[in-house]
């Protein structure tokens, strides 16, 4: 006589976990569920190709010339953008180490002297670096410097642009130097930043007033996770506009100038409801 299936043969496999929904909300990986003690098969899987795609980000080569002639094209420059390399010849080294890629090589140096050599003075010079994410610099800049320059170009002040700088094995100080060459009160370093789990294409935004080679962190605002799935463009810009705009205004940057660009509590609130987290 056949044997009758007991509540054990006939339960599923894999137990659902009631926090799944959750998931339409964010990357994080919550309410995976479970087989047994372990991770379903499909999500362990998930979370190896996820690993995997982080490990190539980090390894993966910033394509210069394909990037710069995407940047020439969107943004209507007139000239290429600059290119320069830091100190670290390449991927092993700049990984081990980290000091080299905050300095440029003495070649670059020189091209940005020459470039600098008419001695103008600008409002900003706009660094894109690999950093640890080439993917997230290849992906995200172009479609970022398109909403920004729509922002500087509709803005009530006029702001003088040095030439853009393409910086290969790069980390977010060799901005300093650049912006220094260039002759440039403020620098805006896009960056690949360390890529995670649920986000190997995050791009980094950090700007600096008065800058030069030596400052610390302190001296730097940070807009992180500027991508399709994190901030979006637009936002981005308005939020860095007002940054570079009180930048400008205060002559300073950094842990002493504030990031007012959610100030109001209530979207549509009036100016003088204030976010108390932030404001004086």
């Amino acid at each position: 006589m056949p044997k009758q299936p007991t509540q054990e043969t006939t339960a599923p496999i894999v137990i659902e976990n009631p926090w799944e929904r959750l998931r339409a909300f964010t990357d994080a990986r919550i309410g995976l569920g479970r087989a047994g003690v372990s991770l379903p098969t499909k999500q362990l899987l998930a979370f190896q190709l996820a690993h995997a795609q982080a490990q190539d980000a980090v390894h993966c080569p910033l394509e210069c010339q394909a990037l710069a002639d995407e940047l020439t094209q969107a943004l209507g420059l007139n000239t290429a953008p600059l290119s320069a390399h830091s100190r670290a010849e390449d991927r092993a080294i700049y990984l081990q180490r980290p000091d080299y890629g905050r300095r440029l090589n003495e070649h670059s140096r020189q091209t940005l002297q020459q470039a600098a050599d008419s001695g103008q003075r600008f409002d900003l010079a706009m660094v894109i670096v690999d950093g640890l994410s080439a993917l997230a610099v290849q992906q995200n800049s172009a479609p970022f410097l398109t909403a920004l320059y729509d922002a500087l170009g509709r803005d009530k002040n006029e702001w003088q642009l040095a030439p853009l700088t393409l910086v290969e094995q790069g980390r977010v100080a060799i901005g300093d130097e650049v912006g220094a060459l260039l002759n440039a009160d403020a620098v805006l370093v896009m960056i690949g930043e360390r890529p995670g789990l649920s986000s190997p294409d995050s791009l980094g935004l950090y700007m600096t007033w008065g800058p030069e080679v030596g400052l610390k962190d302190d001296r730097r605002n940070c807009i992180s996770n500027v991508r399709p799935a994190g901030l979006a463009y637009e936002e981005a810009a308005r939020r860095l506009l007002l940054l570079l705009t009180e930048a400008r205004e205060r002559k300073l940057s950094g842990v002493t100038l504030k990031d007012r660009s959610e100030d109001s509590v209530l979207e549509g609130g009036s100016s003088s409801t204030r976010n108390f987290l932030v404001a004086d």
